[in-house]
């Protein structure tokens, strides 16, 4: 369920804790529950064959879809999304003086990585048997990787830009970090490094991580609670 998001008085470390362990902790032990069940389900119980889809897409290849697919896929990279992550919560962070509030991405990774990381290794999905474009991580096919964390971030992102006081920048902004997840979506599909189903696990772990992170500290009262185009992020770069 999505609520209200972090309100705007600071919490104490009371609030912190139970926050983490009751709002971030425990739903994220039955996502992991859920996905792993999903992924067992898929490879070992369906043994769902996409060979069909998968080739698909290799047909439809052409050198200027493999150049702007790279470098769309690149966007999920660790590294490089690591670093998205961080610039984001130090810009919310400056623009909001609300930390509880900026840190909503990190949390967002955090837990979808650490869902990826450990699901990954349970289920064991090999990858597509079709030429691949990228070099393979270690990590199975299933879920993938690069889709969950690329949605964990961007709709955190875009849940963090209901503060934005210009209508028009804020429904850009929300755009644009919806159609990226899904444009690394089809292009780890595109390029071979995974299913479908990977990839559309992958958009539903991070949409949940990032639903997650926006709940971990709901306003406590109804004053605290900023309206749509409240106040937390301005338009400019004045800050209160």
């Amino acid at each position: 369920m999505l609520g209200p998001g972090p309100g705007t008085i600071a919490p104490s470390g009371a609030e912190v804790g139970r926050g983490l362990l009751k709002r971030v902790l425990l739903p994220s032990i039955v996502l992991w529950v859920t996905v792993a069940g999903v992924g067992f389900l898929i490879v070992d119980v369906f043994q769902l064959d996409e060979h069909a889809l998968s080739e698909s897409f290799v047909d439809a290849r052409s050198d200027q879809w493999d150049t702007i697919t790279h470098y769309v896929s690149s966007m999920g990279n660790t590294p490089i999304l690591m670093g998205t992550c961080a610039v984001i919560v130090l810009f919310i962070w400056w623009q909001s003086r609300m930390w509880w509030f900026a840190i909503v991405p990190a949390i967002s990774l955090t837990v979808q990585v650490s869902i990826f990381l450990t699901t990954s290794l349970l289920i064991g999905r090999e990858r597509p048997d079709v030429e691949q474009l990228d070099q393979a991580a270690p990590t199975s096919s299933f879920p993938s990787g690069h889709t969950g964390a690329t949605t964990s971030v961007y709709l955190a992102v875009a849940l963090c830009a209901t503060r934005i006081q210009n209508v028009w920048l804020r429904v850009t902004v929300q755009i644009i970090c919806v159609l990226v997840p899904v444009g690394v979506a089809l292009s780890r599909v595109y390029r071979g490094m995974h299913h479908p189903t990977d990839v559309v696990v992958g958009l539903g772990i991070g949409a949940t991580c990032a639903i997650i992170a926006w709940n971990w500290l709901p306003a406590r009262t109804k004053e605290e609670t900023p309206a749509v185009g409240g106040t937390t992020l301005p338009a400019t770069a004045s800050a209160p």
